[in-house]
């Protein structure tokens, strides 16, 4: 190739070209080389007539411009080629003449008329680089040339020439603001366009050129929503943080009663009784004018529509959805958010330093959030200096009563860093975790009190200075710590610690009387060499023992104060002259002097240890602003809400062809269901507690609302499972979505009717009697062998699934109206496993004959929905001690767990307590108050027991969501006179619900739970376990699971679900020779697996 010969020339070598030869002789080569040799090697290869020789040169200057070197000396020769034919060589021209021709503006004015024609060229990307060299030419006399070329551009009909097009405006708009109203004629039509190419280049160029034209965006919001999954990643940024401002200004909070709520409560609390009084009717009034509120569709299309973002692999990608759920999500959906911004603490530093000052900001106000994740906030001793002290503010924020423990453990470890910085840090959020959490805060004095011995004098001097601030809330009980800190004057050499200390002793000097006169002694004596800040806090101490004890201070007083007024420091001279005339009585000093005392020694507040980031919410998250704390150039605050909701109309257009769903892109759609139902379900809370039951479902659309809310991976992983399941699955959909218009009409129609108590106990009674006839007709087949047993279950099951069985339009009957909503996704969830689902309600066609005899204990039917049914025998079943008769002061309290499903709500676990009056008196008004559970968690009260007379009992039902965690529910227990914190933990077993199917089903749903999914264990069996009803008693009160038939003598298994997200969790249990046995749990919850074997394992060997 004629080009080879280049590549040696480069360093010198000759050339049949006759290149000048230079570098040989050290002094000429190199650095020494003269200016006007430089690149002639490139230049005779452009000027060369052989396109690959040019296509060569470029090739070189452009990897030159890459590395940073200038080639701008070369812009002549290169110029010359834009008119080359060889689209190669073109393209690399328009890439040099982009980054040069803002530096050498007259020559490339010279090319104009070749740029023009470029932007004629067939090759998109040929006309694509003429626009973007044209508008880097920042001259202004070729404004108009421009603006015609952007027009032209524009109705390109390569989306390509359009995205640069769009990429020109800000260009055009920053050399000439004059342009403002053509340009935006150019944005609206672009807006329009049905690209993903294009659309976040617009949205860029609608941010830089005309924020505030909100109507743009009207006719273009519902595309940009469902186009955004599509967009490139930086377009997404971009649009989320328009449609981010633009929901401010369009639709109506959906935390707005909440804030009424909370603030009637605050009022309440701090009011006095007058004051009550009188608010009451202002806030009745306020409270009927505001409307139940109604979450606006489009507010729940975009709301929906960025939530799958938040599993992007960029990193702004997620942080800007994280800000957008923030600013506008309900509270009670913006908990999704946790895990996503969790996920990036694993990142680069630099994206970990922004993604904790967002979650630092987001913790103050929804603490809840993050709680669940506090230990992905511990620190590293790997993470830098920066990263520790954020994460140090995240777990301070995190403080609560119930963790404040494993918090405090942590700060114990840090203290002991190498990093001082740290350290310091450390101290300070201790010192604030002890404010903000009064029952910790002796024994954070305590322990910063034993820090004061520390070797490091760093670690003294911010203990000191904490300990100084925690003192003044309660000083009289602090003497000792005072005069403890008294002694260290000797020692720590710090001025800000010395400062503290003299204030201490200053402020206190009534309860050290003999100590403060001396420290006064030792510090006049070093008055000279310390630094000013001492000083002035030495110059303080001398002025307020004069004013407690003269007798003892006068003289000591009057030698620091001659001292101070011969310092350096005029500051210094200034208070000593100030407080000589003040405290001194003279002919001359005024009536001020009365009043030495009081202003000395007046009550001084304790000081608040405050968060920096407390007022950071008011920049937008994820802005430079915010991570400043500083107003940055171009930023656009965040609106506030509007009182009153513009008109919706506005964001009305007719549906294009385009957007119209093609049949695969439907089924597409139904199988991401369940991924995406998450996100209604979600608002469930929010919009059933204030708006009509008929309007949220027809907002919602097909896809209605489910209270649970599981994490982003539980969500992948079904997703995958369904992927699985292949054509299967997608012929079972398209069947299911057929019927569920009829489901929709009989459950719209059970909506509309009245819900009495009455129709309620109807249903029930009729769901009692079909059951009962099942019964019957599964006694009849008791005859009937296990495998025609099975055969029968799987044909009941697969009919049941394409529509015709009778079963589950009976089953759908039994919920009482009011949990209609939820009780919908509980329906479409059969669809998770195909072909036959697992029921949670037992068909007793499936279970064999042995099994119903194994599972005597338990409940078969739906029955135990009644009421009435829901008060097992306390013996039968395990029972916790919730309040102790002592510290219940005669109350006793216990607790168990029925394994019967919660009437108001399938999601919750059904928790009996059984109360006991064992006092003389009698106790009244007994009920749940003030139920704090961790996020996610839900939990129904039982109804107020109005008097308990002395020595009777009662037996109550309450319903926790535990969210698939053994984590405590908090609460508090109360009388009319008292109020009692309890807490309830369920065991691993009690948080699933038995699952009856047959062994093929087993098979194959155990078979997509293998790999990490499958926790194993050996065990050996004891004596008294070996028998097949002992196994099956010990893992039945282990778990709340049903046996699974199966064909083998030597295998044991059992199926169940979690009660909140509905994950299977499969028990497999194997004899092998002798007492040897091995345990398998299957299941996508590996937390509960590991859990359950280990509670397995236990109950078995006992």
């Amino acid at each position: 190739m004629a080009a080879s010969p280049a590549y040696g020339e480069e360093k010198g070598g000759s050339s049949s070209l006759g290149e000048p030869e230079y570098g040989h002789d050290p002094a000429s080569g190199g650095i020494f080389s003269s200016d006007y040799k430089r690149h002639d090697d490139l230049k005779e290869m452009l000027d060369s007539n052989k396109d690959s020789l040019k296509l060569e040169a470029m090739k070189r200057i452009v990897a030159m411009i890459a590395r940073g070197k200038n080639a701008s000396d070369l812009f002549p020769a290169v110029v010359k080629n834009v008119a080359c034919k060889n689209i190669e060589v073109k393209k690399l021209v328009y890439v040099y003449l982009v980054r040069y021709a803002e530096e050498q503006q007259d020559l490339a004015l010279l090319s104009i008329s070749t740029f023009q024609r470029g932007l004629k060229d067939p090759n998109q990307l040929i006309r694509a680089s003429a626009l973007r060299v044209l508008s880097s030419i920042r001259v202004p006399i070729i404004v108009p040339i421009m603006m015609l070329a952007i027009k032209e551009a524009a109705s390109d009909m390569s989306p390509y020439v359009r995205k640069t097009a769009a990429h020109a405006i800000p260009k055009l708009y920053s050399l000439d603001s004059d342009q403002k109203d053509q340009l935006i004629e150019v944005i609206e039509k672009l807006l329009a366009d049905k690209t993903t190419l294009v659309a976040g280049s617009v949205v860029m160029a609608f941010e830089e050129v005309c924020p505030e034209r909100i109507d743009l965006i009207h006719k273009n919001y519902r595309k940009l929503c469902n186009l955004l999954i599509d967009v490139e990643e930086w377009g997404q940024v971009v649009i989320i943080n328009m449609l981010t401002r633009y929901a401010r200004t369009q639709f109506l909070s959906p935390n707005q009663n909440e804030s009424l709520l909370e603030e009637s409560t605050e009022k309440a609390f701090y009011g006095s009784e007058e004051e009550d009084a009188k608010d009451a009717k202002a806030e009745a009034a306020s409270l009927a004018k505001r409307k139940p509120y109604v979450m606006d569709p489009d507010h729940r299309l975009l709301l929906r529509n960025t939530k799958p973002l938040l599993q992007s692999r960029n990193a702004a990608v997620v942080m800007a959805v994280a800000q957008l759920y923030f600013h506008l999500a309900p509270k009670a959906e913006v908990g999704v958010i946790a895990k996503a911004l969790v996920r990036l603490l694993r990142s680069h530093s630099e994206v970990q330093y922004v993604v904790l000052q967002n979650v630092a900001t987001m913790s103050i106000k929804r603490r809840g959030m993050f709680e669940p994740y506090l230990k992905s906030f511990y620190i590293r001793s790997t993470d830098p200096t920066q990263i520790k002290i954020l994460k140090l503010e995240v777990l301070t924020n995190l403080a609560n009563e119930t963790n404040i423990s494993t918090i405090l453990r942590e700060f114990q470890t840090y203290i002991r860093s190498m990093d001082k910085d740290f350290v310091a840090a450390t101290i300070q959020a201790i010192g604030r975790c002890a404010t903000n959490i009064g029952k910790v805060r002796d024994t954070c004095l305590n322990g910063l009190v034993q820090l004061l011995s520390n070797r490091d004098e760093l670690v003294v001097a911010e203990s000191v200075v904490v300990i100084k601030k925690l003192l003044q809330m309660q000083p009289a009980q602090h003497s000792e710590i005072i005069k403890h800190m008294a002694k260290l004057t000797d020692n720590i050499q710090v001025p800000m610690a010395r400062a503290s200390i003299l204030w201490l002793i200053g402020e206190y000097c009534e309860h050290v009387p003999k100590i403060a006169p001396d420290v006064l002694r030792k510090m006049a004596k070093t008055f000279t060499n310390e630094e000013d800040i001492v000083k002035l806090q030495v110059i303080n101490l001398a002025a307020k023992l004069y004013l407690t004890n003269s007798k003892q201070s006068k003289l000591l007083t009057q030698y620091v104060l001659n001292l101070a007024k011969y310092d350096q420091n005029y500051d210094i001279r200034d208070r000593a002259r100030f407080i000589r005339q003040l405290i001194v009585p003279t002919e001359k000093s005024g009536a001020l002097n009365k009043y030495a005392k009081k202003l000395f020694l007046a009550q001084k507040p304790a000081p608040i240890l405050e968060s920096s980031f407390k007022d950071r919410d008011h920049f937008q998250l994820g802005s430079l602003s915010h991570l400043l704390n500083a107003k940055a150039v171009g930023y656009q605050e965040l609106p506030d809400w509007p009182d009153e909701a513009p008109d919706p109309s506005v964001r009305n257009v007719e549906v294009p062809e385009w957007t119209k769903c093609t049949s695969r892109e439907k089924r597409k759609e139904k199988v991401e269901k369940p991924f995406y139902s998450d996100s209604e379900g979600e608002s469930g809370p929010t919009e059933s507690a204030d708006s009509d039951p008929e309007t949220v479902s027809e907002e919602s659309g097909s896809s209605s609302s489910s209270s649970s809310s599981s994490s982003g991976s539980e969500e992948e992983e079904d997703e995958e499972e369904e992927e699985e399941g292949g054509g299967e699955q997608s012929e079972d959909k398209e069947e299911e979505e057929e019927k569920r218009p009829k489901r929709k009409e009989k459950e719209g129609s059970r909506k509309a009717a009245p819900g009495s108590a009455g129709s309620e106990e109807e249903e029930e009674e009729e769901g009692v009697k079909k059951a009962k006839k099942k019964k019957k007709a599964s006694q009849g087949r008791k005859s009937r062998t296990e495998t025609s047993s099975e055969e029968a279950s799987a044909s009941e099951s697969s009919s049941s699934g394409s529509g015709s069985g009778s079963e589950v339009e009976a089953k759908r009957r039994k919920p009482p109206s009011s949990r209609t909503g939820p009780k919908e996704i509980s329906l479409l969830d059969l669809d998770d496993f195909t072909p036959a689902p697992p029921q949670p309600v037992p068909s007793s066609g499936i279970v064999s004959t042995s099994l119903v005899t194994d599972l005597e204990g338990l409940t078969l039917t739906d029955t135990s929905l009644a009421p009435t049914l829901l008060s097992p025998a306390f013996g039968a079943v395990r029972t916790y001690e919730l309040l102790h008769r002592m510290a219940g002061e005669g109350l006793a309290v216990e607790y168990c767990f029925s394994r019967r499903p919660f009437p108001g709500d399938p999601h919750m676990v059904a928790v009996q307590i059984q109360i006991s009056n064992n006092t003389d008196g009698e106790v009244k008004s007994l009920r749940v108050s003030e139920p704090k559970p961790l996020s996610g968690m839900r939990i129904q009260e039982f109804p107020e027991i109005e008097r308990l007379a002395p020595g009777d009992t009662a037996s109550v039902v309450m319903g926790i969501d535990f969210c698939d965690s053994t984590q405590a529910a908090n609460f508090q227990l109360c009388t009319h006179t008292r109020h009692f914190y309890v807490s309830i933990q369920p065991p691993v077993g009690e948080l699933m619900a038995p699952v009856f199917m047959s062994e093929n089903e087993f098979k194959k749903e155990q078979g997509k739970l293998m790999g990490m999914s499958e926790i194993t264990e050996k065990l050996t069996l004891p004596e008294k376990c070996r028998s097949d009803h002992a196994i099956v008693q010990q893992v039945t009160s282990a778990a709340n699971v049903g046996r699974v038939p199966c064909g083998a003598d030597n295998e044991y298994r059992f199926a169940a679900k979690t009660v909140t997200s509905g994950s299977l969790v499969l028990i497999t249990l194997e004899r092998r020779e002798g007492a040897a046995a091995q345990l398998t749990v299957n299941s996508e919850k590996m937390v509960i697996g590991t859990m359950l074997v280990k509670d397995i394992v236990q109950a078995l060997a006992q």
